[in-house]
């Protein structure tokens, strides 16, 4: 699959789920893969800070082969190697990742996604060739151990403003509050613990996706 079809396909996307074990309850990365691919979505990050590289390899050979076959998007995070290697879709880096440029000239065919934390970052990973940007934290999160500052959902629509790629938004998002984030244009969502930590994940996942359309069909 090349980068323009990758792109069309991220475009049709919702929810964006986000692995995470020490966040799971439990619960292993594929137990969460399960239950993203029993509930229809279009995408899912291996996101995985708390083992080595050859692990985290293996687990990623395995999310390929289940994402493959249920033709879900595969993004890495922070690991260019490894989603090539595994043949992925795509990686999503932070600002303390490889750079962009850089990691566009060594995979020139996977989406690339970049964390933004202000329209100026947003705007710079756009300028160098995002192919998506998120914008966050938005809200207090489990998974940013040590972040003091968050944006609040009110950062969105300023953020977005002048982005001519996709964003997604993240960060302590839940379905208590993720009519907050649609109100300000988000319609992609990523989320962690709303569903790893969720009693029933699969359902989790289709009330949060099932807001989501709603709130599309409501600007139309």
């Amino acid at each position: 699959m090349n980068r323009k079809i990758r792109r069309e396909r991220f475009l049709q996307t919702d929810l964006y789920p986000v692995t995470c074990e020490r966040h799971s309850v439990g619960r292993s990365n594929l137990e969460v893969l399960d239950a993203a691919v029993r509930s229809g979505v279009g995408i899912i990050q291996l996101r995985e800070k708390e083992c080595t590289a050859g692990e985290l390899y293996r687990m990623a050979l395995r999310f390929r082969k289940v994402t493959a076959d249920a033709g879900i998007l595969l993004i890495i995070n922070d690991h260019v190697d490894i989603a090539l290697a595994v043949e992925a879709d795509g990686v999503h880096l932070g600002q303390e990742d490889l750079p962009l440029a850089a990691a566009r000239a060594i995979a020139p065919d996977l989406l690339i996604g970049i964390s933004t934390h202000s329209r100026e970052e947003a705007l710079k990973a756009q300028r160098e060739g995002a192919d998506y940007v998120n914008i966050g934290p938005i809200f207090p999160t489990r998974t940013k151990g040590g972040v003091k500052r968050f944006l609040g959902p009110e950062a969105i629509a300023e953020i977005a403003e002048g982005l001519e790629i996709p964003f997604t938004v993240m960060g302590g998002i839940t379905g208590a509050n993720i009519d907050q984030v649609l109100a300000q244009g988000a319609r992609r969502v990523a989320v962690v613990t709303a569903v790893t930590m969720a009693d029933d994940m699969a359902g989790t996942i289709a009330s949060l996706r099932e807001k989501i359309r709603r709130a599309g069909m409501e600007t139309k």
